[in-house]
């Protein structure tokens, strides 16, 4: 496996450490929606629900279709008629807590672009005739990627959440996979799905958790994350002040008993 790289690791670990000193005001999101692939039509996937979770306290905000439907007395099996009226309303409430808390972080995984990210969730508000507040790129936080750079490309198999779960021995519980909420999406399992958009911002938590107190489990070696013999070698002297006091002093001593050898 290729040893990550010093310079993205080390502002990696600013950037989680940097996260969590200001845990009160960061979010963990994370949202589903229908499957984004075989979309002939090039409509965009429709989002069915979106979870935040305040870092700090656990405190969770959950926005889904269904639970609006359940409020405007729209019956469970006519839903789907009512789809983008419901999802604009879903959409309301979502953008409306955005922008209560746009000077907020929010912390990801891979929502990155107009395909699956705040850029799709954006799209689709406008698409329903809706003004998204949009959140500045500084205070999105993907801890995939910051994953990727403290530990390298290799750290896990794919997929990677669901093998981290795993390997950490997380409970999956409701968990589905993004097939899976496609799936149940298709099914009209909107439930299924709100307990996984819900069930995902706490496992996000949890692992931004182990990263930040330098606990979580991949398959990176220890050797590895730090680059290999020369580089562990260096940095831990340049980094260790006491084994450098302690050298400088060996030098000295040595020094002393090679002038007093040639007296």
């Amino acid at each position: 496996m290729t040893a990550p790289d010093a310079n993205r690791q080390k502002e990696a670990w600013r950037e989680i450490d940097s996260i969590f000193s200001d845990a009160k005001n960061t979010w963990v999101i994370h949202y589903s929606c229908e499957s984004f692939y075989d979309r002939a039509e090039g409509r965009s996937p429709r989002v069915t629900s979106i979870a935040v979770r305040k870092l700090s306290d656990a405190q969770t905000h959950s926005f889904s279709i269904h639970q609006i439907a359940e409020r405007q007395g729209v019956a469970f099996g006519e839903i789907e008629q009512h789809y983008d009226r419901l999802e604009r309303l879903m959409l309301d409430a979502f953008f409306s807590f955005v922008g209560s808390y746009r000077n907020s972080h929010f912390m990801h995984w891979n929502m990155r672009d107009a395909n699956y990210g705040f850029a799709a969730i954006e799209h689709r508000y406008t698409v329903l005739e809706g003004s998204p507040v949009v959140i500045d790129d500084e205070r999105k936080h993907d801890l995939s990627r910051i994953i990727i750079n403290i530990y390298g490309k290799g750290y896990i198999s794919h997929p990677r959440m669901e093998s981290l779960i795993e390997k950490n021995q997380i409970r999956p519980l409701d968990f589905m996979t993004g097939a899976q909420e496609a799936a149940a999406f298709e099914e009209r399992n909107f439930s299924g799905l709100h307990q996984s958009t819900l069930r995902k911002v706490d496992i996000l938590a949890n692992l931004a958790t182990l990263v930040k107190d330098r606990s979580l489990k991949t398959n990176t070696t220890r050797w590895e994350m730090h680059g290999g013999r020369i580089r562990t070698s260096v940095s831990w002297v340049l980094e260790n002040k006491l084994v450098a006091f302690f050298a400088s002093i060996a030098s000295i001593v040595g020094l002393g008993l090679a002038i007093y050898a040639l007296k």
